[in-house]
C-alpha cells in the first residue's frame, strides 16, 4: 500500500513562496504518475499539477502555470510543490495523489488511487 505524506503548508502573504513536499512511502509501486490537487471550502477538488515519475514530464493547470514548479527527488521519493507569487486565490487544502492511471485520466480527481492527508496553505495579508 503506497502512502503519501504532505508537508510545507502555512500562512504566506500575497506574492510570497511556500515549497510543498510529499513523501512516497514505496516506490516500487505501480504509481505511474504523482499529481497535486487543492480543495478550497466549497469548492470541488481541483487538479494543479502533475509529473510522469518515470522520466519527470509535467503538466500545469492554466492557472497556476508559470508560477507553481513540479518536481521530484527520484532518490529520496519525494516530490515537490514550488509555489511562487502566490495570490489569495491559492488558498486550499493541497492534496498529494498517486495514481496509476493513463495520461488522460491524470487531470481529474478520480483517476487516483493514492491520497495524502492534505496541508492546508492560506494566503492572506
Amino acid at each position: 500500500q503506497v502512502q503519501l505524506v504532505e508537508s510545507g503548508g502555512g500562512l504566506v502573504r500575497p506574492g510570497e513562496s511556500l515549497r510543498l513536499s510529499c513523501a512516497v512511502s514505496e516506490r516500487n509501486s505501480d504509481v505511474r504518475f504523482l499529481g497535486w490537487f487543492r480543495q478550497a471550502p466549497e469548492k470541488e477538488r481541483e487538479f494543479v499539477a502533475a509529473l510522469r515519475w518515470s522520466d519527470g514530464h509535467t503538466y500545469y493547470s492554466d492557472s497556476v502555470k508559470g508560477r507553481f514548479t513540479i518536481s521530484r527527488d527520484k532518490v529520496k521519493n519525494i516530490m515537490y510543490l514550488q509555489m511562487a507569487t502566490l495570490e489569495p486565490e491559492d488558498t486550499a487544502t493541497y492534496y498529494c495523489a498517486g495514481s496509476r492511471s493513463i495520461l488522460s485520466a491524470i487531470f481529474q480527481a478520480s483517476g487516483y488511487k493514492y491520497w495524502g492527508q492534505g496541508t492546508q496553505v492560506t494566503v492572506s495579508s
